[in-house]
């Protein structure tokens, strides 16, 4: 197999072994610690101009699977594994991991040590990194990978058209599509919504204009605070009382909108395994969880808004129950596949919102 390394911007260099598409990539270095769904990780469209690094050992080992992708295909960057089955073996397999990384372009690296970097990136905190196939013009890479950012992640995730599922379901909902994941929609579906998928350059009129009963903000990647127009948009939207539930950048966006602040954690959430405490029952749930930012804990007043979830491991706001307005949302992931499944219930939550249920 041929040679890859590794380049993170602090020097650090990983040797390693070239999988996927052949070439160079550039982007943030992160880690997920979930130990299955590599399909849905590799497809999930928050992951936008980043190097995905899995720290479960092997990759690969049940195939590349079709019905489990979250998106039309992988937005990430790069991809970042200690190995990678080349045989895998489920009947719900379309083909090899490997030759979906090279169908959909994207460049790996495997047969390096993923808990070392793991534990840099735990110490020192995320940082940019460069795949290649050249050990040369170090210095180059470095100023490349200092350099970059994470720009427009919303408009090139976001759907480009208009779309309606499950015509004529009992409650209209509008999804703002922010990068959505694919699973947000079926959850809605299976409970009976008309799901109407709208592009992120949708204005508040627009929406407004469908006359929905609820508005879903869903997922998505970057910087939230970078999302202005989207951010305007939702105070008129939220102004108008409409029935409103985010999910993970949608969560984040509430809260901007709502005059909040929002952080870039150390090196994020990501992962099937974050606990997360509910103030209002005391009950601790395991979510799954992918996101570098964070609502800024105290940047909402007690008036406006109940922090109702905390993350048991680190104290990050997770959740926001809204006061004054028929909203709430969460930073963590209840329609998550494959899992865990302990959150669901907030979907039906906002079912019940539109029922004109309290936000209970």
């Amino acid at each position: 197999m041929e040679k890859a390394y590794l380049i993170l911007e602090d020097g650090h260099v990983f040797d390693g072994v070239s999988v996927g598409a052949r070439g160079e990539a550039v982007g943030e270095v992160v880690f997920t610690t979930a130990m299955v769904g590599y399909t849905e990780t590799l497809t999930d469209p928050s992951y936008c101009g980043q190097l995905v690094t899995q720290t479960f050992p092997l990759i690969g080992n049940y195939g590349a699977c079709a019905a489990d992708a979250e998106s039309d295909r992988p937005y990430l960057s790069g991809y970042i594994v200690r190995e990678l089955c080349d045989k895998g073996s489920n009947f719900r397999m379309d083909g090899e991991l490997n030759d979906y990384l090279i169908r959909n372009g994207i460049v790996g690296i495997a047969g390096i040590d993923t808990r070392s970097l793991t534990r840099i990136l735990r110490e020192a905190g995320v940082m940019n990194g460069v795949i290649t196939p050249y050990r040369v013009d170090i210095k180059k890479k470095l100023a490349r990978a200092a350099a970059f950012r994470i720009e427009d992640a919303v408009g090139k995730t976001s759907s480009k058209q208009r779309r309606v599922v499950n015509k004529g379901g009992k409650y209209r909902v509008v999804l703002w599509d922010l990068g959505a994941k694919a699973n947000i929609a079926r959850e809605l579906v299976s409970r009976g919504c008309e799901v109407i998928i709208t592009p992120h350059s949708a204005t508040a009129e627009q929406i407004l204009a469908e006359k929905p009963d609820g508005l879903m903000l869903s997922n998505g990647g970057g910087d939230p605070a970078d999302n202005v127009q989207i951010i305007a948009g939702l105070k008129k939207l939220l102004d108008s009382k409409l029935p409103t539930f985010g999910i993970c950048l949608g969560h984040q966006l509430m809260a901007l909108a709502m005059g909040a602040k929002t952080v870039k954690l150390k090196y994020g959430h990501r992962g099937a395994n974050q606990p997360v405490r509910d103030a209002v029952t005391g009950r601790i749930y395991i979510t799954s969880q992918n996101h570098g930012y964070a609502v800024a804990g105290g940047s909402l007043g007690s008036a406006v808004a109940l922090m109702r979830f905390t993350n048991a491991n680190d104290g990050t706001n997770e959740g926001i129950d809204y006061k004054n307005i028929p909203a709430f949302s969460v930073q963590f992931h209840p329609e998550a596949c494959g899992g865990p499944l302990d959150t669901e219930f907030m979907f039906d939550r906002f079912i019940a919102l539109m029922r004109g249920e309290n936000n209970a």
